[in-house]
């Protein structure tokens, strides 16, 4: 990236390893200067830790670059402080969206239970002056039914289109950065259309809930708590933009380790912060306790697709996925046999070690897999380089034993008991097989053309 705060001039993904250290920027300071000091000033020079991610030169351009640093601490506040001046024409509400790929990290760190470590952070949040803070497994939700149903549909057609199967996982904006920047449309036709939880959980704010509140989507500014850098990266899309507004659906990304900078400097701690309910999009009600998918790391879209179409496509109802653990732990694979035949074959692939050997086999017409889960970290999201780091920027491997102790306990609802999403559908979304559920849920990825320097990635 070629700004003032990075010097980083080659893409670290040449690195052979997938823990080369953090490089630490200053946040960008997202106005000149000439405003009155407020309560936040000093909390606004908190430092971005940017992990061994995409953000590099080779994947990212000037203007991105800028745009993402923007993505900090300071344009949070800056809305913040805008709330508590007099010129009400300028006011924000301001709602954030967890992930629930972060709660653990909360629950662990502070020695919480992941009930306790959603309401404390919400009560944090709007101690702040946040009005509204959601959980994004509702999103999920709609990105997992819909990666089911295009699976079944992909694999009907497999014998008629090419590029059908395999079919893999759109949900990792580290993977989609890499897969259109450096990759060729081979790799990317491949990838499923369903958008990620963040892309749709900003089209349920800025969409369906600001319907419901009877507010312009620019007069929401939505903020997502990730586990990881990419998802600034992400909520710069073009697709991923309100055009009749001139307003993003994702406003600011803020990692979890972010979220403990702000607590730190304020001399918060989690352990005395009131605990508050976690709202929902449905008029005045609050969420329950937390829920996840199934997956021991992630949203589970491999195991959620592979039960899905176990049943869908040769009626057999699968309880229990035993995974096979191949070249290393962060490459498994899951195998469906009906009649002494291997109907179904997929794989979990995490970390660009893992991917890079799954494209080659691609690219070389030697590949097996009907669907492949593909997630950038290794480890999978929890270990998302906004979190569980120490301060060299390695993962703090203790902490990250506790938190994925913590996510596996975390009880599963199917996407599908979802009475919610299932209302949703046909009353806001026009049915699921409406052009509104292809518009508000799908988008489209396609390489990008790059410089031969960025195409030419040695591993």
């Amino acid at each position: 990236m070629k700004c003032e705060n990075c010097t980083k001039k080659e893409c670290s993904k040449k690195q052979k390893n997938d823990d080369t250290q953090s490089t630490s920027v200053d946040a960008l300071n997202s106005n000149d200067g000439s405003e009155e000091k407020n309560e936040f000033d000093t909390l606004a020079n908190a430092k971005i830790l940017l992990s061994d991610c995409l953000a590099c030169d080779s994947c990212m351009t000037l203007e991105e670059g800028a745009r993402v640093f923007q993505q900090n601490q300071k344009e949070f506040f800056r809305i913040l402080n805008l709330n508590k001046k007099c010129d009400t024409s300028k006011h924000k509400v301001l709602a954030v969206s967890i992930c629930p790929q972060s709660l653990p990290y909360f629950a662990a760190k502070f020695n919480l239970s992941v009930n306790e470590a959603a309401k404390r952070l919400c009560g944090f949040l709007k101690s702040l002056g946040v009005h509204y803070v959601f959980d994004t497994t509702i999103a999920a939700d709609f990105s997992i039914l819909e990666s089911q149903r295009e699976f079944v549909q992909r694999y009907q057609r497999r014998n008629q289109e090419e590029h059908a199967l395999p079919m893999f996982a759109s949900a990792c904006p580290g993977w989609i950065r890499y897969a259109e920047r450096v990759l060729t449309n081979l790799v990317t036709s491949h990838i499923c259309t369903a958008k990620s939880p963040q892309q749709i959980m900003g089209s349920l704010v800025k969409g369906y809930f600001a319907r419901q509140q009877n507010l312009a989507p620019d007069k929401i500014f939505h903020v997502v708590v990730a586990p990881c850098y990419d998802k600034k990266l992400e909520a710069l899309r073009e697709d991923f933009y309100t055009a009749l507004y001139n307003s993003p659906e994702v406003d600011c990304v803020l990692t979890s380790g972010e979220i403990v900078q702000i607590m730190e400097q304020k001399n918060v701690s989690m352990k005395d912060v009131t605990e508050v309910a976690v709202d929902s999009l449905f008029d005045d009600l609050k969420e329950g306790d937390v829920v996840r998918h199934d997956g021991k790391r992630s949203d589970g879209y491999l195991e959620h697709i592979f039960k899905h179409a176990a049943k869908e496509l040769f009626g057999m109802d699968v309880k229990e996925i035993t995974y096979k653990a191949l070249k290393n732990k962060d490459f498994q694979e899951v195998t469906l046999e009906k009649d002494g035949e291997t109907v179904l074959r997929f794989a979990a692939a995490y970390g660009f070690r893992n991917i890079q050997n799954m494209v080659l086999k691609l690219k070389k017409g030697k590949f097996l897999y009907h669907f492949v889960e593909v997630l950038a970290c290794p480890g999978g999201c929890l270990n998302g380089k906004g979190q569980a780091q120490t301060e060299d920027g390695k993962p703090d491997r203790a902490l990250l034993a506790q938190m994925e102790e913590v996510y596996t306990a975390i009880p599963v609802r199917l996407p599908e008991t979802n009475l919610h999403v299932q209302k949703m559908y046909q009353d806001w979304l026009e049915g699921m097989d409406s052009k509104k559920v292809q518009d508000t849920l799908h988008t489209t990825y396609s390489a990008v053309n790059q410089s031969t320097s960025s195409l030419d990635i040695k591993w």
